[in-house]
């Protein structure tokens, strides 16, 4: 055993001090408490978790802002994210098949169609949070009372009296003021001073949604997918001016002006001092466009009668060193690196293959799926339970229904040809299926299923469920009776009857069964025959005596027909059986 130190750290008690206070948390702490906190840096409502001091507030709003709409490479990387995810479809899928759970998917649905903006845009907004690491939008309620109204709180398509969604606008990033947080962390409220009155106000986490790419530590500021791509950028925007500032200078030449060596010596303030400071300024305004040109004093010493001030350019001394668009596509390939978007420069370079350009664009759809999921999962925790329940709307099953997104984009036909022909070949059938055959026509592409086309399908699928147990059944019933037959066998063997015998007595007895099975079934029908037959004539015969009275010959009189017919008594019954 090692010794313990001598100090401790600070902070610790030791380890029998640790126990008791870890027993004496667990047994007065409540097990609804929360005990610790994420651990973000936050003070007086600011977040302070970037160590870049120009990527904190809204100095990283502007930075990222300018690489988004200022770069060529990030502007065409978010073209493709943004496209590619305003093409998802966001089918409400209701919780179960009853009818309740079915009106309320349709109402999300109807709620989705009957905002004053479309679904695209609300989308289109969301989509800032790749830039910017989060994005805030506000809850608005309308009651849908008919299209007719004039403001925007009742007006509808709808005239049901329900309550819908108006519409999801964003707050800009640019308007945070602060945030507002609880005791353990969490965010409560988004303070916003926004133009053009620059008012405060609160716009509180229950009306409202936040969604963010990344929440590490509950941040509500997210994490930015452009972050990574920063110091690239930085390097890459240098090189383009340094390249740029060149390319003038090699064209225009370097400028050059000669002066008297009393010139450069001259104290500030006096004509010397001001003349050479004059040259410097013309010196570095000099510009190759339409406005070049420059106005030189002509002056010459009074003893050499070489003039005082000359103006020339140095050319280019040879070719550089460093090519700087080697440098600067480094640079804009591993912004692409950051997004899993490379395969955008596939073409632009010399190396590269068609697998190689499937195997990256299936790596950057796989991302934006997850994306789009996250996106989606906001909006099933926090929007739709709230639409619900300003309604007063619960479910008799608890459960509420679910934006399911699709794929960011078909798979490759020929990959699904390929897997149609191997479930084929596994004895998977197009046709009952309702259910795969409705996912693979979205996966890919395909026009949906027609309400009646679906609901065939599915009566389809159960009556191929239904023979395909009665199959089963007929297999289970003749095993069982092949193996009762056996066991009879073994025992008709055990009494010493020869298979000869055994198979004749077993073919009588059959023939017998089947025989009084045949004559039981044959006398209940004759049985319902006569007794339907005997219905009917004692109806006959009550309707054609009409008023006359009964007749009394015979020495007395009988309801029933032929009761006085000898040929009749006793065998009335067998002979209409017969008959």
């Amino acid at each position: 055993m090692t010794a313990p130190p001598a100090t401790l750290p600070p902070g610790s008690l030791g380890d029998e001090e640790d126990a008791r206070l870890v027993a004496e948390v667990e047994e007065k702490t409540p097990v609804l408490y929360e005990l610790g906190t994420t651990g973000l840096k936050r003070a007086a409502g600011y977040v302070d978790e970037e160590f870049l001091p120009q990527l904190r507030g809204r100095k990283a709003v502007q930075i990222f802002r300018e690489m988004d709409e200022n770069d060529p490479i990030v502007g065409a990387m978010n073209f493709a994210v943004r496209n590619l995810i305003k093409e998802v479809d966001w089918p409400v899928v209701p919780a179960s098949s009853n009818r309740e759970d079915t009106e309320a998917a349709k109402f999300v649905e109807s709620c989705m169609d009957d905002m004053s903006h479309s679904w695209q845009s609300f989308i289109d907004e969301v989509l800032s949070c790749i830039s910017y690491g989060w994005a805030w939008h506000e809850i608005v309620f309308k009651r849908r009372l008919g299209p007719w109204q004039r403001t925007g709180e009742k007006r509808s398509q709808y005239n049901d009296g329900l309550i819908g969604i108006r519409k999801l606008p964003i707050r800009a990033q640019d308007t945070l003021l602060r945030w507002a947080f609880d005791e353990s962390g969490d965010t409560k409220a988004m303070i916003q001073l926004a133009p053009p009155y620059y008012q405060t106000v609160t716009l509180p986490i229950t009306r409202s949604l936040l969604f963010r790419p990344g929440a590490h530590k509950n941040n509500p500021e997210g994490r930015s997918m452009l972050r990574n791509a920063y110091r690239p950028y930085f390097f890459k925007k240098r090189l383009e001016e340094v390249e740029a500032i060149g390319v003038e200078r090699d064209l225009a030449g370097l400028p050059k002006v000669d002066v008297p060596t009393e010139y450069i010596k001259a104290k500030p303030g006096s004509d010397q001092y001001k003349m050479v400071d004059s040259m410097r300024k013309m010196v570095r305004a000099v510009r190759r466009n339409e406005q070049e040109g420059i106005i030189f004093p002509r002056a010459y010493d009074q003893d050499t009668k070489q003039a005082l001030f000359e103006f020339s350019l140095l050319g280019s001394g040879g070719a550089r060193q460093f090519s700087t668009d080697t440098l600067i596509q480094r640079y804009e390939t591993r912004i692409l690196f950051t997004m899993l978007a490379d395969f955008i420069m596939v073409g632009h370079q010399n190396t590269g293959t068609y697998n190689m350009h499937l195997d990256k664009t299936g790596l950057f759809k796989t991302a934006l799926n997850s994306l789009v999921t996250n996106i989606a999962d906001t909006i099933n925790r926090h929007l739709i339970p709230r639409l619900f329940a300003v309604n007063g709307w619960r479910p008799a099953s608890g459960k509420l229904p679910k934006i399911v997104p699709g794929d960011v984009e078909a798979p490759d036909l020929t990959q699904l040809a390929q897997f149609l022909g191997a479930t084929a070949g596994l004895g998977f059938t197009w046709g009952p299926d309702a259910e795969i055959e409705r996912w693979l026509r979205r996966i890919s592409g395909m026009p949906e299923l027609s309400e009646k086309a679906y609901k065939a399908r599915q009566k389809e699928s159960r009556v191929e469920e239904a023979t395909r147990y009665a199959e089963e059944q007929t297999r289970y019933l003749a095993a069982r009776s092949a193996l009762a037959q056996g066991q009879a066998e073994q025992q008709m063997m055990a009494q010493g009857i020869p298979p000869a015998d055994q198979m004749q007595q077993a073919m009588g007895q059959y023939d017998q069964g089947q025989a009084a099975q045949q004559q039981a079934q044959q006398s209940q029908t004759d049985n319902r025959r006569a007794e339907e037959l005997h219905q009917q004539q004692l109806m006959q015969g009550g309707s054609a005596s009409g008023a006359r009275p009964p007749s009394r010959s015979g020495g007395g009189s009988s309801s029933r027909p032929g009761a006085g017919s000898p040929s009749r008594k006793g065998g009335g019954r067998r002979a209409v059986a017969r008959r």
